[in-house]
């Protein structure tokens, strides 16, 4: 229902088509250029996340993003084994004051700050998220030690030295400019402490020379509101730059049991995971214009009633 009401969306249903279409053109597929998907990150990335937001959570769930999985493990396990990794890398202890950069709706936030009984703040500069993740923190019942901050992470609100920790999961890719980003943080984290993150990467295997690799980092690229993706050399470099002694790095996709993109493989199919699959999408789909036509005619319902 709350897919079907667009809760806490900021794009009228009549301007849809058009967000859709001012989104394609920053990308390359499209015949964008970095450069312009860097300068306008804040459009692109607020325009991505109004139209898909409510399909992430119906299709994914609360946390919007990808884990790796062990054999006999569902989905929605091996993201919470994901999530309890951070603050047991980070040593979290009850009743600090912890950031999430990039925080999506909450779902990572919540599942954190219960796990280690710390409090919360969610940075992101999508109001539409945060509606919806202010919802999910009063259902949940973690409105107390959970909150949430409207801001851009390249320019935060926060004075120096205000958390105990911070971490970042899949969302620091959306930043214009890497080192800008983590020295932000790097000046708002306590001296001595910790930032932790995953984080989208390009690896040695990439060749910037061979079509095929440009082709699927476009794709991924427009699939994910990036305004580039770097490589994991870069993301090293920028975080020293900014400040931070590495104290463990690791492709996590290569050691794990279960393909990272596993939900996503139309040959893969399974009852949990039935709604990400061709055929789910494509239920899901019919379901949305069907949805949709109930709530035109219901509006004119109320329409007609309104008259009587």
């Amino acid at each position: 229902m709350d897919l079907a009401s667009n809760l806490g969306g900021k794009i009228d249903k009549a301007e849809v088509l058009s967000a859709v279409q001012k989104y394609e053109k920053y990308h390359v597929c499209y015949g964008g250029q970095e450069e312009e998907r860097k300068a306008n990150y804040t459009d692109m990335v607020n325009k991505y996340y109004d139209l898909v937001t409510s399909f992430y959570e119906f299709g994914w769930g609360e946390s919007f993003h990808f884990a790796p999985r062990w054999k006999g493990e569902s989905l929605r396990e091996s993201i919470k084994r994901h999530e309890h990794f951070l603050p047991l890398q980070l040593g979290l202890k009850p009743g600090q004051k912890v950031l999430d950069v990039g925080c999506g709706i909450g779902g990572p936030l919540r599942e954190i700050s219960r796990f280690s009984s710390t409090s919360i703040t969610g940075l992101n500069n999508n109001e539409y998220q945060i509606t919806r993740g202010k919802e999910l923190n009063r259902i949940a019942g973690v409105d107390k030690t959970c909150n949430f901050v409207k801001a851009d992470f390249m320019k935060m609100p926060f004075p120096d030295n205000s958390f105990d920790a911070v971490y970042a999961i899949e969302a620091t890719c959306h930043a214009p400019d890497a080192y800008g980003c983590y020295k932000e943080i790097f000046r708002v984290l306590k001296p001595g402490q910790y930032f932790a993150a995953y984080e989208w990467c390009m690896t040695d295997s990439f060749d910037p020379q061979n079509p095929e690799h440009q082709k699927i980092k476009a794709e991924i690229e427009i699939g994910d509101g990036l305004p580039d993706i770097r490589l994991t050399a870069k993301c090293l470099e920028a975080l020293k730059q900014a400040g931070f002694e590495v104290i463990w790095e690791k492709d996590l996709a290569v050691d794990s049991p279960l393909p990272w993109y596993l939900p996503l493989d139309k040959s893969h199919f399974s009852l949990s995971s039935f709604r990400l699959t061709a055929v789910g999408r494509l239920f899901t789909k019919n379901m949305v214009l069907m949805l949709n036509i109930i709530s035109v005619n219901l509006f004119h319902l109320c329409i007609f009633w309104s008259w009587v």
